[in-house]
C-alpha cells in the first residue's frame, strides 16, 4: 500500500489559522462510513445525532506550555527547548540549536529555573533535568508558550483556545483537536439526553506531526505515546459492549487508546502504558463504532486511520467534497462525523 494513495491537493487558504469565535459553530461533514453518503451540518447539530444509546469517549489531556527560551550559562547562547515527554527524573526535549549543547550544559530560563543536559541523542533530542524551587508546572505556565502545529503561522491570542473545555491532565505537545469543537453547553445537553460521557488520557507527542517519509505504508515506524484508562471507564465501556451501545470516539487519540486496549486484552481494562499502534486500511476495528474527527494532513498516519475506519475511496471523496465546499482544515478547522 502506497503512502501516495493518501495524498490530496489542499488549497493553502483552507488551512485554518485561527479558531472560530464560537467553538461549536464550525461545520460538520457527516459521512456514512459504509455508503459514503454525505450531509453538511454544523457541529452544534451533534446533539441531534447522539442519544442514550451512545457512549462518548474524549481525551482529557491538556497541552503543556512546553516551548521555552533560555540562555546557555557558560556562553549566553540562546537556546530553545520544546518539551516532549516527562519521564519523572528527566524530560525529553527537542533543542534548537542542539549543536551548542553537550552533556553537562546548563541553560538558564529567565532566572525562574535551570535545565541541565543529562543525555544527548540524535535529531536534536536531549534529556534534561530541571533545577527549580516551588512547583515546576506553575513556573512553566509563567514562561512557556503553547506549541502550535507547524502549519499555523498566526499567533494565538487566547491560549485556552488550543485546549479543550475539559482538558485536565497536563503533558501533551498538541491538543486533541476533534475535542476543540465541544462547549460546556453541548456536553450538558448530551448528558441531559442520556448520553454517557467518559474520559481517557493519551499524551500527544510531536510524532503526530512528523511526516511519513517511506513510500510504502507498511514500512512506517509509528511513534509511541503514553495513555491510561481508569477502572470506572473500563467498566462503562465493557457494559456498553455487552448491551450493544454505540461507542463514539472523539478524535484519533481517543481511538488509538481504545483500540490499543481492546486489541491487546480483548476487553477494556484499567491500564497505564504506551502504545505505538498503527491503524491503516486492513485494520479491523474492535473498540469503536463511530468517530468524530477533524480533517487531517495529506499522507499522514491520521488520514490513514480514518480511511481504515471507512475506506480510502469514501474518505478521499469526502475530503474532496469538503475542499469544494471550502471547509476549514486541520487543528482549528471543521470536523467530520463518521457514523
Amino acid at each position: 500500500m502506497k503512502v501516495e494513495d493518501f495524498n490530496y491537493n489542499l488549497p493553502e487558504e483552507l488551512i485554518a489559522q485561527t479558531p472560530l469565535k464560537d467553538r461549536s459553530s464550525s461545520r460538520l461533514l457527516v459521512c456514512d462510513r459504509k455508503t459514503g453518503e454525505l450531509e453538511h451540518k454544523h457541529f452544534y447539530d451533534i446533539v441531534d445525532m447522539l442519544d442514550s444509546n451512545d457512549v462518548l469517549v474524549l481525551n482529557d489531556t491538556k497541552v503543556l506550555p512546553s516551548r521555552i527560551y533560555g540562555k546557555k550559562v557558560d556562553t549566553n547562547a540562546n537556546i530553545e527547548l520544546l518539551l516532549l515527554r516527562d519521564f519523572g527524573d528527566y524530560y525529553e526535549a527537542l533543542a534548537k540549536p542542539a549543536r551548542r549543547l553537550h552533556v553537562g550544559s546548563v541553560i538558564d530560563f529567565n532566572n525562574l529555573f535551570k535545565a541541565e543536559v543529562v543525555e544527548k541523542l540524535d535529531d536534536g533530542i536531549v534529556h534534561v533535568k530541571f533545577i527549580y524551587e516551588g512547583i515546576f508546572l506553575e513556573l512553566l505556565e509563567k514562561l512557556g508558550e503553547i506549541p502550535l502545529p507547524p502549519y499555523i503561522h498566526e499567533k494565538l491570542k487566547d491560549k485556552d483556545r488550543y485546549q479543550t473545555v475539559y482538558a485536565k491532565n497536563v503533558g501533551s505537545s498538541a491538543a486533541p483537536t476533534a475535542g476543540l469543537h465541544f462547549t460546556e453547553d453541548i456536553l450538558n445537553t448530551l448528558k441531559n439526553k442520556g448520553v454517557t460521557i467518559c474520559y481517557v488520557t493519551l499524551t500527544i507527542g510531536l510524532g503526530t506531526f512528523r511526516p511519513v517519509i517511506v513510500d510504502n505504508v507498511e514500512e512506517h515506524n509509528m511513534h509511541s505515546e503514553a495513555y491510561r484508562m481508569s477502572q470506572e471507564v473500563a467498566d462503562i465501556l465493557n457494559e456498553a459492549k455487552k448491551s450493544g451501545k454505540r461507542i463514539v470516539s472523539v478524535g484519533t487519540t481517543s481511538t488509538r487508546t481504545l483500540e490499543s486496549i481492546y486489541s491487546k486484552y480483548g476487553e477494556f481494562k484499567a491500564v497505564s502504558e504506551d502504545t505505538n499502534i498503527f491503524i491503516y486500511p486492513g485494520y479491523k476495528f474492535k473498540a469503536i463504532d463511530a468517530l468524530i474527527t477533524n480533517f487531517h494532513l495529506p499522507k499522514s498516519t491520521l488520514v490513514m486511520l480514518v480511511s481504515a475506519f471507512s475506506s480510502r475511496d469514501i474518505i478521499m471523496n469526502a475530503y474532496n467534497e469538503a475542499i469544494k465546499e471550502k471547509y476549514r482544515f486541520f487543528s482549528f478547522g471543521d470536523a467530520m462525523f463518521l457514523k
